[in-house]
């Protein structure tokens, strides 16, 4: 009988890594498993032709109080976005526009410019503002406690106009929440809200992946094993594809809802959607717009809907001379690499003319199951599943970065409390 370790942690993605980290500063040696060759899930970046490539566009909001309670900003050496985003317009039988919204709590200057935009009226702007305030009345358990509808209906009943959603709001958290309906849940639509103007939104120099890289980096060397592919789980022991068993106090399940039930050789639980997008990187001999904004589109139809100039923010993100260019498409059940690429290269042309033309295709990610989807009939997953069993994840929250971190730490305080 192999003897009993204290806790097992099935997954090495920012969720399975944060529990052992709490875990650890209580005093407990979790093991850490992943099948991946590395740690993050989906939270990694990869190394091409010296470019730093996250495997998808993602960025980190520095006000997400779980990762300020977490994280050592000043080690990951973080690199904002301006706040704000350059949006394209296109009116039918029009030539093409770019309007600039501006965050004016952080660029004071832009106050007038932002006032006169065309992305919206003088009233969606007040409501800007007003929405600001409410996000702000209220704890972030608080906007989560709040009966939910879609974050459309909430916009109109707000009072935004077509012209602002139209032209902000959809591409704008249409790329966040990567659904253009704007179904997802009001209530995570107002903490994002509050997120990007409270504080930043930012990317590691060293790329997304260096996230999970910090907290792998606070266990000990033999608390990961990577390679290990873990092939169910049955009461305390977890049974490993290469026929080992290992014996725990307790097993953490930080994978998502499909794999779980696999695991545990339950039924998959009634189908949860996903939210999907596709991420095409291009090398460019220099940047096409320095302005280090999110370029959104708001022509939703197109295979551009937002572009970012990541060397721009981050220059360790491209070898010196070089430009990295990321372009979000949202949507796709199934992609032709190539016939997606080429449409790409096709609309960049048309924002940036004919240098485009020597711009290198460096690589495409599509990830089919980028976010869980989040409206507002979704129901929450309890984190203890049995006695001994757990499961954290942002499939038992809501789809972010802060969730992941969060239901890590919460799982971790639970076997604590229970290991006493």
């Amino acid at each position: 009988m192999p003897a009993e370790l204290p806790v097992v942690i099935v997954g090495a993605g920012v969720a399975g890594l944060s529990c052992a980290v709490y875990l650890k500063q209580a005093g407990i040696d979790a093991l850490v498993l992943d099948a991946a060759d590395g740690v993050g899930g989906r939270v990694r970046t990869d190394i091409v032709n010296g470019f730093q490539l996250d495997r998808g566009f993602q960025i980190l909001l520095t006000a997400y109080p779980e990762a300020r309670r977490l994280l050592n900003y000043n080690a990951l050496d973080l690199r904002p976005f301006r706040s704000g985003a350059l949006i394209r317009h296109q009116e039918p039988n029009q030539a093409a526009s770019w309007m600039k919204l501006l965050n004016p709590f952080q660029e004071p200057l832009s106050v007038f410019a932002t006032l006169a935009s065309p992305v919206g009226t003088l009233g969606d702007k007040l409501r800007i503002v007003e929405l600001m305030r409410r996000t702000q009345s209220l704890s972030v358990a608080e906007l989560f406690q709040q009966t939910p509808t879609t974050t459309l209906a909430l916009l109109d009943d707000i009072g935004f106009s077509d012209q602002m959603i139209t032209r902000f709001f959809r591409p704008f958290f249409g790329g966040v929440f990567l659904e253009d309906a704007l179904v997802t849940s009001s209530n995570f639509f107002e903490f994002c809200f509050r997120m990007f103007f409270e504080g930043e939104a930012a990317v590691p120099a060293r790329g997304i992946g260096a996230i999970a890289d910090q907290l792998a980096g606070r266990l000990a060397p033999d608390q990961i094993r990577l390679k290990t592919l873990v092939r169910r789980i049955s009461g305390s022991t977890v049974e490993l594809a290469s026929g080992e068993s290992l014996v725990a106090g307790a097993v953490v399940m930080a994978v998502d809802a499909d794999q779980a039930a696999r695991l545990t050789g339950q039924a998959p639980p009634i189908s949860r959607s996903f939210n999907h997008t596709t991420c095409t990187y291009f090398a460019a001999p220099a940047s096409p717009n320095r302005e280090k904004l999110l370029m959104l589109n708001t022509h939703r139809s197109a295979a551009i809907h937002n572009m970012a100039v990541m060397s721009d923010v981050a220059p360790g993100y491209a070898p010196d001379g070089q430009a990295l260019i990321s372009v979000s498409t949202q949507g796709l059940e199934t992609v032709i690499e190539e016939a997606l690429t080429r449409r790409i290269r096709q609309e960049l042309t048309e924002w940036f003319g004919a240098d485009v033309a020597s711009w290198q295709h460096l690589r495409t990610y599509h990830l089919p199951q980028a976010l869980p989807a989040y409206d507002p009939t979704v129901v929450h997953q309890p984190l203890q599943l049995a006695e001994g069993l757990y499961q954290c994840g942002d499939q038992t929250a809501y789809p972010s970065l802060n969730a992941a971190l969060q239901t890590g730490r919460n799982v971790a305080e639970q076997i604590v409390m229970n290991h006493r």
